[in-house]
């Protein structure tokens, strides 16, 4: 059964959702994410018009490979109504990067589901760990969400020419219309790097093996 109110609140979030597109070619190199969204730029400039747009982080092979696994996915989160420009845009295209070339397939679009526990591979901040989280506990009460906290271990993307600092987040307890909420704004900086976007998360364990 709906629940009126958890619908009301959820029509006045943005309309969002995730455009996947199946990705072939060479591992990338650690710096990947800044030259993947400049060659997503190039083809596809109306996402550097759009603040709320982002790339979801690779799933990148654990060990060094040199080709990415078959059900790579690329996964830009959106605005909905950019989704038919973008498919048109990026579907069938190659972006060049350091490694070699990552061919796209056709995009397609996947809705945001509300889910209880969700985390972000890496919410970007120069901070310690103390004030990081005084920080994301700050814009979670803005926002009106109650919710339970578990922070990762600092780690770095990029390498030694240009790199962001930040810590994986789990954020779990939460109620659906909260959980979507989160979803589609994230939280922090660099969205366009994979930074701040959370995903659906099914287990609270591991966080310190990022």
């Amino acid at each position: 059964m709906n629940n009126p109110s958890m619908n009301s609140m959820t029509n006045k979030l943005p309309d969002m959702l995730d455009l996947a597109f199946d990705v072939s070619g060479a591992t990338p190199p650690a710096n990947y994410p800044f030259a993947l969204w400049a060659a997503l730029i190039d083809l596809a400039p109306l996402l550097a018009e759009e603040e709320s747009a982002g790339v979801l982080p690779l799933r990148l092979p654990e060990h060094a490979a040199e080709l990415l696994p078959k059900r790579a996915k690329l996964t830009l989160r959106i605005p909905s109504a950019l989704t038919e420009e973008l498919t048109v845009a990026l579907s069938g295209t190659q972006l060049d990067l350091e490694n070699g070339p990552l061919q796209l397939g056709m995009g397609r679009p996947r809705a945001i589901t509300a889910y209880p526990t969700i985390h972000a591979h890496h919410v970007a901040s120069d901070e310690d760990e103390p004030a990081f989280m005084d920080g994301v506990r700050a814009q979670l009460d803005q926002m009106r969400i109650a919710c339970n906290l578990i922070c990762g271990m600092r780690h770095r993307i990029g390498d030694e020419t240009r790199s962001i600092g930040g810590y994986s987040l789990v954020i779990h307890d939460l109620k659906s219309d909260a959980s979507l909420k989160l979803q589609y704004a994230g939280l922090g900086e660099s969205r366009q790097y994979g930074c701040g976007i959370f995903v659906p998360y099914k287990v609270i364990s591991g966080l310190n093996d990022d």
